[in-house]
């Protein structure tokens, strides 16, 4: 197979980003107006942070996270297990405005991101970890 002479890596290519980005703009538009017919996936706040895309756009991998609350809980399994089952229905609102050959299956998967976003400002404000720093910036400046 040749190598695409405008691919520098083995990250997701340009067609796969711009695909995912579409899918999750129309699936953000989707949950917030409603159009999903089940009571309770309507009453619950989705946070779209991702999609990914596998490099032949027939599986689109879903990153989610319950808005305003902690991703261990209750919520948040509620909120995939409807996501999940409602994935034809979600496939088939967010296809209609994608002009791809196949409509991408969506896989649901729930968004760390956040916090380890959290933990990383909790660990860079502890005190030990802020002399650090201070003592490598003196360091530097001696040079």
């Amino acid at each position: 197979m040749a190598k695409n002479r405008f691919s520098s890596g083995d990250g997701p290519s340009q067609r796969q980003l711009r695909v995912g980005e579409l899918i999750r703009r129309r699936l953000s538009d989707v949950l917030i107006r409603g159009d999903v017919h089940d009571p309770d996936l309507g009453r619950m706040l989705v946070t779209v942070g991702e999609v990914r895309c596998s490099p032949d756009l027939k599986v689109a991998t879903v990153y989610v996270a319950p808005l305003g609350a902690t991703l261990g809980g209750e919520a948040a399994e509620a909120m995939l297990l409807a996501l999940r089952r409602n994935s034809r229905e979600l496939r088939h609102l967010v296809a209609q405005d994608l002009t791809l050959k196949f409509a991408p299956e969506l896989r649901f998967r729930l968004d760390e991101t956040f916090d380890r976003l959290d933990e990383t400002r909790r660990m860079f404000s502890d005190e030990t970890v802020q002399r650090d720093i201070a003592q490598r910036d003196e360091d530097d400046d001696a040079e």
